[in-house]
């Protein structure tokens, strides 16, 4: 059971995303999960409650391709935060077509909290 509230955003697939195959490159997944979870962590507040020492950072990201998306097809993202452990927290998304309501792909992103100035000191 999700502990935050869903957050979405609607978009229209540039052509600058298209690959060789002719839809949506998977590396471009990948950004835009960063983005929005970003985006969504801002909107509750998250970026000026922890601090100027803080973040957090992806361990691990898992995607399921479904269904290949295409240029100027107009998509709903969709991600919440699954869960928060001690030192993890699992993050989910979801992209949704707009003109069937079929689910593109899912993905996670288990990420950690990290003290800035530890990781600077570690290298």
């Amino acid at each position: 059971m999700p502990i935050s509230s869903t957050y979405s955003k609607l978009f229209i697939i540039p052509q600058s995303t298209i690959d060789e195959n002719g839809h949506v490159n998977n590396v471009a997944y990948v950004q835009w999960m960063q983005d929005i979870a970003i985006e969504h962590y801002a909107a509750i507040g998250g970026i000026e409650a922890q601090g100027s020492d803080a973040t957090w950072v992806v361990r691990e990201h898992r995607i399921e391709y479904f269904l290949p998306a295409f240029a100027g097809e107009e998509i709903e993202i969709k991600t919440w935060v699954e869960n928060i452990r001690r030192v993890r927290s699992l993050r989910k998304y979801e992209f949704v077509r707009r003109s069937d309501g079929k689910v593109l792909v899912k993905g996670e992103a288990c990420c950690k909290p990290l003290l800035i100035s530890s990781a600077l000191h570690a290298r």
